[in-house]
């Protein structure tokens, strides 16, 4: 028993040491894209503080990546952690992180609805696990499309036609 216990452990402490490790190295605790200009560094200066962010209030969330786009990007706080199961035990761990992009001024309705959307999210992850999508070479252009595809019609399911597309950040797979 104990014997598949410590696997186990191993494997959930090195994918928290993981995690604790890229969240440091990453170095931008807000998530959002910061940029301080000379003018701001001046306002610092001259007051001892630094000045507030004129943005809505979102921390670099759902901002913009081009004033022209009728598109913004709205990050969700957290990763996803999907297990690998093969022959009854977790074998790996795939961690994925994703942004929505939906139409100008509709975050805070991403915000909103966000356990429902994580929730249909996890269960496309799940489902792809679970036909094999994460085994071999799963980052390859193939592999992935049904993954997207699938990630988009489920936020379309609960957002509806204010969503884009849903991107995937990062992905990574931990194996025991």
């Amino acid at each position: 028993m104990i014997r598949l216990l410590i696997p186990v452990i191993l494997l959930i402490l090195g994918l928290g040491g993981g995690v604790g490790a890229g969240m440091m190295l990453n170095g931008d605790a807000g998530g959002g894209d910061s940029q301080v200009t000379d003018g701001d560094r001046a306002d610092a200066d001259s007051d001892g503080e630094e000045a507030a962010d004129e943005g809505d209030g979102d921390g670099g969330y759902g901002e913009e990546a081009d004033p022209d786009s009728p598109y913004e990007y709205v990050r969700l706080n957290n990763q996803f952690i999907v297990p690998i199961i093969r022959h009854g035990s977790v074998r790996s761990l795939v961690v994925i992180s994703l942004t929505v992009e939906v139409l100008n001024g509709e975050n805070t309705l991403v915000y909103s609805r966000e356990p429902r959307l994580r929730d249909a999210f996890l269960r496309v992850m799940f489902s792809h696990a679970n036909v094999g999508g994460f085994d071999g070479s799963f980052t390859t252009v193939e592999a992935m499309a049904p993954l997207r595809t699938g990630l988009r019609e489920a936020a379309q399911q609960i957002l509806g036609e204010i969503v884009h597309d849903v991107l995937i950040v990062d992905i990574v797979r931990q194996d025991a």
